[in-house]
């Protein structure tokens, strides 16, 4: 790992290094909702927040995607689209949401390649900002990790005071540091040391905690359980939780044409919604909220556990935050837990 400290003064210019060689998105606030758009200016970017209202998966697994485009009534006869191959940096995205991408990775490789999330994945530049402030219902110690992470990152910003901590982890960040070195100093260990300073700061400020410890192996014995009936009596089922979850990847797919022309589109979906496993037959395997609710608590903690060795949640809190009717994913895992067999 290479360690740099770069002047808060010069980060402006470190930025435009960026957008001259890369499609840079960063944090840009929007009627008081932060979303990671793209810039082209260093002036548009918001650092002052403590996480974006929707997760920047949208980038990477995005909202709507074209698939292939055809001509109704030809036989096979598909035009798939150009996949587009330009380099991309995330600047600002925090440490839980940069692992998210990692967890998506098991769904979108492996037995099956997804090649569009694939491509963006691969053009992809993660430059990270440690959060020196968590929100209240941020949770990302529960699985281990830190608010100042560097893991997930290609690099990782971590304001100091005057100047920025930059810890550039892997031959991808360092591609990019390239032409980013001449506003960087290599990092003394007094700067170090005030980086560990600040994430310990940051650690402490983390109140809550999610009781995961064989979560996975209890769920398999409570899945019958009351206990959620009485989760999935507050649920409305706006699917809130899900399209905005950092590691929800549910999706549909739908052709859509004119006389002349179609298109097949990937679009986000919701497995709270009680019509996606509705069947042709119009039999319905998850018909009732509990059904629904129930699923997407064991798809995190018990059904991802065991295909990918992972827990499917990073702890951003967004669910917690966001849910119209306060349930809240931290004491719902962590009375599972305690359900009395």
């Amino acid at each position: 790992m290479e360690k740099y400290t770069l002047p808060k003064a010069d980060l402006p210019k470190f930025i435009k290094e960026m957008i001259g060689k890369n499609r840079v998105y960063a944090p840009v606030e929007n009627d008081n909702v932060t979303l990671f758009k793209e810039i082209n200016t260093p002036s548009n970017i918001n650092l002052d927040f403590i996480n974006s209202k929707i997760p920047p998966k949208s980038l990477l697994f995005q909202q709507t995607e074209t698939l292939f485009k055809f001509i109704p009534g030809t036989k096979g006869k598909i035009d798939p689209p150009d996949l587009d191959d330009k380099k991309t940096v995330i600047f600002g995205i925090r440490p839980c949401d940069a692992k998210s991408f990692a967890i998506l990775d098991h769904a979108f490789t492996g037995d099956f390649n997804d090649p569009y999330f694939i491509n963006h994945r691969k053009n992809t530049t993660l430059v990270g900002m440690s959060c020196t402030k968590p929100g209240i219902n941020c949770f990302c110690t529960s699985f281990n990790d830190s608010p100042a992470q560097s893991k997930y990152l290609d690099i990782l910003l971590t304001d100091i005071g005057d100047k920025y901590y930059v810890e550039v982890t892997n031959e991808k960040g360092k591609q990019l540091a390239k032409d980013l070195k001449k506003h960087m100093q290599p990092a003394k260990e007094s700067d170090t040391e005030k980086k560990k300073e600040i994430e310990k700061k940051a650690i402490k400020q983390i109140t809550r905690n999610q009781k995961t410890e064989g979560i996975t192996e209890k769920l398999d014995k409570i899945f019958e359980n009351p206990f959620w009936k009485e989760v999935a009596n507050k649920c409305v089922s706006c699917g809130t939780c899900t399209y905005l979850c950092p590691t929800c990847h549910c999706f549909d797919i739908q052709d859509e044409s004119t006389l002349t022309k179609g298109a097949r589109v990937r679009v986000w979906d919701t497995c709270m919604n009680p019509e996606y496993t509705l069947h042709a037959s119009k039999f319905n395997p998850r018909p009732a909220r509990t059904n629904r609710v129930r699923n997407r608590i064991y798809h995190k903690y018990n059904y991802y556990p065991k295909n990918f060795d992972i827990i499917a949640c990073v702890g951003c809190g967004r669910c917690i935050d966001l849910c119209p009717v306060n349930i809240d994913i931290i004491d719902v895992v962590t009375k599972a837990g305690e359900v009395k067999l």
